[in-house]
């Protein structure tokens, strides 16, 4: 190896020690011990260019170990992505370009936002899932429009986690030949060894996944990681891991191979040690040799070189093929939400009770129609989620252009999957299960909120009404859950029309995912019901009254409840409203005049009605009203059995009206 070519490889090292000590918080260990596989990686291996980030046929990488963002900022700043020596000076600090862990749509070239140790595993096989898709949909002879790999790279806390495994063994079992994983084994976690907790044979485990596995002794040895990238690219028909053997902290004497190095700074003392030992040219801080950025500067050229082929040949392509252009750009393009908006057969009303998750399946099947870039499937579950793409075939080593996905009992690596599907773009993904098994799916389904992807969640069987499989399979807080987080639209609708509403939200969501929280029961079309459901909460059956005496509000297959109780009080003289609120989120988000207008300020009597915990409502019934939800878990009884149980009649909700009207 050149001068040059080792000080280019110190400096990420460099830089990402000078950051995180001027921040005085960070993560020095990866990128002082990852370096030689990120500069070979980026300047030899990998298909990017720092001048089209958003190149459709880049290759993708993905720091699993989001800890080690210093790294992944140094190669940004280093190959001309637009990260100024300022930001990268601003590491860690407020509104900075910078940030702890990388933020996808903030940094630009951040593939995906990591921090959740596996989360970029689980995306990185989406990842792959899609270009394989991709590839078979749109790839002629002699034209392979969509060829590119899916790298990731991640430590031992990447490979503890549970997430990995089930993505690596559904990833070995479709013979993603495009997904290269990188493992960083330095041997060394927070709490010391990785022998204190970690002491299996992972290449043995990879290879039972179907993992083609490599492995390189020495870290420092850019020639055998180059090597070992060739190799995995050269088996087409399975996954690859590569296992390099890295100190942790590398160059810094009395931090290398030692805990000490992983999640704190230097050290003035120690930061200069490392350039000494590293032999670093610069000794002003944050200064790097002209020569290693020209060196930077030719390497990018490959990239952009990478491209400028590809644009011919994407051209050539079009010419010959118009058709498949055409394809292209819509399953490139946002929906266009007025046509939908308008269409009749996607509103068709049906004419006798149904279960929300069955009109989900059909508005499912009426969307694959229109939008063949529906990619999706669930979690061995697909026939009482009623996720089943008629004709769309199954996605398999066999048959990637195949539109339903098979998951397996995998829910945390499926909501990851789905990420990394979206991330890639070209596709709209859906993911179903359960809806108690939310609770495996939150932490991705954050992610996807945090990183504005329009993910939709499939989530059926949606409260008591699952009868008897009991408690373990009765979602009760899982709503209060989804709805407690940023930007996303949790929907429980009430009928047909707020089951076409819900999926028209998730379909023309461009920044935020949609759970549809679905019913096993079979639910009353209701005659009030409208495409106002749109705006999250409206009134499905108003009082006579312009001021009403109360307001009854519910959700799902409480609504005709409500309208049920209603009536009974309408017979005692009493004229209540009753709103429906399929989507507390949405309704939020309208203004204040339509909010008063729904539920009046004046009118402090109000019930609200859900089959779930409680927590929530208070900001909707106020002090002076109450609530008839679940105080605790459900039970294992017929469906209507247990609502009658836990206080889910029309006589109950009425009881309750009345006890509030009397104290107000």
């Amino acid at each position: 190896m050149s001068n040059v070519e080792k000080n280019s490889v110190n400096a990420i090292r460099i830089l990402a020690a000078e950051m995180i000590q001027k921040a005085k918080s960070g993560h020095p260990g990866l990128p002082m011990g990852c370096a030689p596989i990120a500069y070979e990686l980026w300047g030899r291996h990998m298909n990017h260019n720092a001048k089209n980030p958003k190149w459709a046929n880049r290759d993708r990488f993905i720091l699993s170990g989001g800890h080690g963002s210093a790294m992944l900022y140094s190669l940004l700043h280093l190959f001309g992505y637009g990260l100024t020596m300022e930001d990268i000076k601003n590491f860690r600090q407020m509104d900075s370009l910078t940030p702890g862990h990388p933020e996808f749509g903030h940094t630009i070239g951040v593939e995906a936002t990591t921090g959740p140790l596996g989360a970029g595993m689980g995306m990185a096989v989406g990842m792959a899932m899609a270009e394989a898709h991709l590839a078979a949909q749109f790839n002629k002879p002699g034209f392979p429009v969509v060829d590119h790999y899916t790298f990731a790279l991640g430590g031992d806390g990447c490979l503890m986690e549970g997430i990995s495994s089930e993505a690596f063994s559904l990833a070995g079992t479709l013979g993603l030949g495009k997904l290269i994983i990188i493992y960083d084994s330095n041997r060394i976690s927070i709490e010391g060894s990785t022998d204190l907790a970690f002491t299996e044979d992972v290449m043995k485990r990879m290879e039972a996944f179907g993992f083609q596995t490599i492995d390189v002794e020495d870290g420092t040895d850019c020639e055998a990681i180059g090597a070992a990238i060739e190799a995995a690219k050269q088996d087409t028909t399975r996954p690859s891991f590569i296992r390099v053997r890295t100190e942790i902290g590398y160059g810094c004497p009395a931090k290398q191979g030692k805990a000490s190095a992983h999640g704190e700074p230097l050290g003035e003392e120690n930061l200069q040690a490392a350039k000494e030992t590293l032999q670093w040219p610069e000794k002003e801080a944050f200064k790097v040799p002209a020569e290693v950025y020209d060196n930077y500067q030719q390497l990018a050229k490959r990239g952009e070189e990478a491209e400028a082929e590809w644009n011919k040949l994407f051209s050539d392509y079009c010419a010959k093929f118009p058709e498949e252009a055409d394809r292209w750009k819509k399953f490139h393009a946002p929906v266009d939400a007025e046509a939908l908006l308008n269409d009749a057969d996607f509103w068709a009303r049906t004419d006798k009770p149904a279960a929300s998750r069955a009109l989900s399946g059909n508005l499912i099947n009426k969307l694959n129609a229109m939008f063949p870039n529906m990619f999706g499937g669930s979690a061995d579950l697909a026939p009482s989620n009623k996720t089943e793409m008629k004709g769309a075939g199954e996605f398999g080593k066999d048959n990637y252009i195949g539109r339903n996905i098979h998951f397996g009992v995998r829910e945390l690596a499926m909501s990851a999957i789905a990420n990394g599907i979206t991330l890639h773009g070209g596709l709209r993904t859906f993911v179903g299960t359960f809806f108690v098994f939310s609770d495996y799916l939150k932490p991705m389904i954050r992610l996807a909120s945090i990183m504005g992807l329009p993910v939709t969640y499939v989530l059926t069987h949606d409260s008591i009404g699952v009868g008897e499989d009991g408690p373990t399979h009765e979602p009760i807080e899982q709503l209060a859950m989804l709805r407690s987080l940023p930007n996303i639209n949790v929907f429980r609708p009430a009928d047909d029309i707020e089951t076409a509403a819900a999926w028209y939200t998730a379909i023309t969501s461009q920044n935020t995912p949609t759970a549809l929280v679905l019913t096993r029961q079979n639910l009353t079309p209701l005659s009030g019901s409208s495409k106002e459901a749109l705006k999250g909460g409206y009134v499905v059956s108003d009082s006579t009254k312009e001021v009403p005496d109360g307001i009854i509000i519910a959700t799902g297959s409480e609504v005709a409840l409500a309208v049920e109780a209603q009536a009974i009080l309408k017979g005692e003289g009493v004229d209540v409203r009753v709103v429906s609120m399929p989507c507390m989120d949405i309704f939020e988000q309208q203004s204040d005049e339509y909010k008063s207008k729904v539920l009046p300020k004046q009118v402090r009597a109000r019930v609200a009605v859900e089959a779930g915990k409680e927590f929530g409502w208070g900001s909707y019934v106020g002090l002076d009203g109450a609530v008839v939800c679940m105080k605790g878990f459900g039970a294992s009884a017929p469906a209507a059995q247990l609502f009658e149980k836990f206080g889910f009649t029309k006589e109950n909700v009425a009881e309750t009206m009345r006890k509030v009207l009397a104290q107000n």
